[in-house]
């Protein structure tokens, strides 16, 4: 149902780099926060705190910001997006006080709401409709990218010159990618809406064209932040060293990047129906995650990596693809922006399920639970295509 504006690919290009932008900017701090809390004597309630504030932004202003682009176009408030990620970025680093991180990783998560959804927008319209599946699977591959280099690099410029430098590098890198998007990406101008009501929307984010996608990326980006968060602890538990398990987690993220062009273009070449590809992708993710829970030592650790990151590849620009063919063309930013919401709750939420059950019974005990809801909802998602 989108209406592509363009043909380019040059044009999609800027907002694959805004993708890793926030994705970077978000692990690489993530990643060294715990160091931080403990050198300045935190609490690990501040640590928790500090980690939730750039998602918890994000949850609330995502829909805001992307109503925003359906009214003005996406255009200014992916660059208005990027230059205020760049903006609180810098004011830490001008400030000189290490105990405005929080405030500045709020700051991140407000402008991330922004062009996050207005970039998701931009792909979609400037993408021919038979080509949306491989140009989805670009802008997750790079956001993949973000996700895998950002504790590595983020953790190396710490060492360099502490979280100074690393927010110096992460305003350079938003407005290196406000600057191309300018120059690349064109206008598009917002397109005529009918009036709707709440109760309107509220039955077009009930339908299934919404649900089932939006249940698919809560699902595989739950599944990419227990696999990220809870294999290094399954293979310490193994006998494996830092290292060994980091290396996990970057074929995890690995994984999924290279999957995610792949499952695109299959897509687009009509190998691969949305739903199918979908429910696949998630009774992948719940077999890795049981793999992770009844296969001990490195190879248990290692395979669960594998078929984490490929399922969480496969499913991903499948629903994102999905979403853009079954919304109205002006409705975009506002039905991506509830989305993104949907991959924030799966982002938090599951980390917490399988901890709740961890500290209740065991960590395989966690894994098998998330699995068991990721594979009812590919048993769903596969059911509701035959009906």
């Amino acid at each position: 149902m989108t209406e592509p504006v363009t043909r380019h690919r040059g044009a999609l290009r800027p907002l694959y780099a805004a993708g890793f932008v926030t994705a970077f900017g978000a692990h690489s701090i993530a990643a060294g926060l715990g160091a931080y809390t403990h050198g300045q004597h935190a609490s690990l309630l501040t640590l928790g705190l500090l980690l939730a504030v750039y998602d918890g932004a994000e949850v609330v202003l995502k829909p805001v910001f992307g109503s925003l682009a359906d009214r003005v176009g996406p255009r200014p408030v992916l660059l208005g997006g990027l230059l205020a990620f760049a903006v609180a970025s810098a004011a830490f680093v001008v400030a000189g006080n290490p105990a405005l991180v929080g405030l500045a990783r709020l700051g991140q998560g407000a402008a991330a709401a922004a062009f996050s959804p207005a970039a998701g927008a931009l792909v979609a319209r400037l993408s021919p409709a038979k080509r949306q599946g491989r140009a989805f699977g670009g802008y997750g591959a790079w956001k993949g990218l973000g996700y895998t280099l950002g504790p590595v690099l983020g953790g190396a410029l710490i060492t360099l010159g502490g979280f100074p430098l690393l927010f110096a590098v992460l305003a350079g890198l938003a407005v290196a990618a406000a600057s191309w998007a300018a120059v690349a990406v064109p206008a598009v101008a917002p397109l005529p809406r009918a009036r709707e009501t709440v109760a309107g929307l509220v039955r077009r984010l009930g339908q299934g064209g919404f649900l089932r996608p939006t249940a698919t990326l809560a699902a595989t980006t739950g599944a990419l932040a227990v696999g990220v968060g809870f294999l290094p602890v399954s293979g310490a538990a193994a006998g494996l060293g830092p290292l060994a398990t980091g290396a996990a987690v970057s074929v995890l993220a690995v994984c999924s990047s290279l999957v995610q062009p792949w499952a695109g273009r299959a897509r687009d070449a009509g190998r691969l129906r949305d739903r199918t590809g979908m429910a696949l992708g998630l009774a992948a993710a719940a077999a890795g995650l049981a793999i992770a829970a009844l296969v001990p030592g490195a190879g248990g650790v290692l395979a669960a990596a594998v078929v984490v990151g490929a399922g969480v590849g496969l499913a991903t620009p499948l629903g994102f693809a999905h979403l853009a063919a079954t919304t109205p063309p002006e409705r975009l930013g506002q039905t991506l922006g509830a989305a993104e919401v949907g991959r924030e709750l799966g982002d938090a939420g599951a980390p917490l399920l399988v901890g709740a059950v961890a500290v209740a019974a065991t960590l395989d005990a966690g894994l098998l639970t998330l699995g068991a809801l990721l594979a009812l909802t590919a048993i769903t998602i596969a059911l509701e295509g035959r009906s």
